[in-house]
């Protein structure tokens, strides 16, 4: 959800520039002032503890980081001769936006995405933990990790141990995920694949 909201938001924002771009990064960079534990944090906090609120605060959270780099994308590719080439025959700017300059720009922000997926992960683990995250009977990794810590670690320690475990493995395997997939999109932007033919 991050990832589209950032697209919807930030590619125009890169692409346009001018005041729509000052006005929405000057937005983006009010909420990138807060960590984004202690935004998500405030935001459960205000709403109240319930799947969705943690859904929407860590969706507001991760947002703002994923506009901030389809901006950038679309700020490095704008002047790309084959995106002028589009305008200059006339070619809307929803039609440029979508057609030339989202699809060159999707392999960073895929990257990116993975590793803010596994964030998120950790960042639902930790509201949990505190008590503000998803409450029962949803399962959460964070609040086993904290029943398990303040009630059973001397005598049941595996209360604590399998959660954490299964926590770390599954941030690990994101984050490869993560790093497989720049290493591709080193690949391909070594050599990068340009529209032969622009068709109107």
């Amino acid at each position: 959800m991050s990832t589209l909201a950032g697209i919807l938001i930030g590619v125009p924002s890169g692409y346009f520039g001018g005041k729509f771009d000052l006005i929405v990064q000057r937005f983006v960079d009010t909420l990138m002032a807060f960590p984004t534990l202690v935004l998500a944090l405030m935001i459960v906090a205000a709403l109240g503890t319930s799947a969705n609120n943690v859904i929407l605060a860590l969706f507001i959270a991760l947002t703002p980081r994923m506009t901030r780099i389809a901006r950038g994308e679309a700020l490095s590719i704008r002047h790309e001769p084959y995106v002028l080439a589009s305008q200059s025959v006339g070619s809307v700017p929803y039609r440029v936006m979508f057609k030339h300059i989202l699809p060159n720009s999707m392999a960073p922000i895929i990257v990116m995405s993975t590793g803010y997926l596994a964030e998120a992960i950790v960042a639902e683990a930790s509201l949990s933990f505190l008590g503000l995250g998803v409450p029962p009977p949803d399962p959460s990794w964070g609040r086993m990790l904290q029943e398990g810590a303040t009630e059973y670690l001397q005598t049941a320690p595996w209360l604590t141990l399998f959660p954490g475990i299964a926590l770390s493995l599954v941030i690990f395997g994101v984050t490869i995920f993560g790093d497989s997939l720049r290493d591709l999109s080193l690949i391909h932007i070594s050599e990068p694949t340009r529209p032969r033919l622009i068709s109107y």
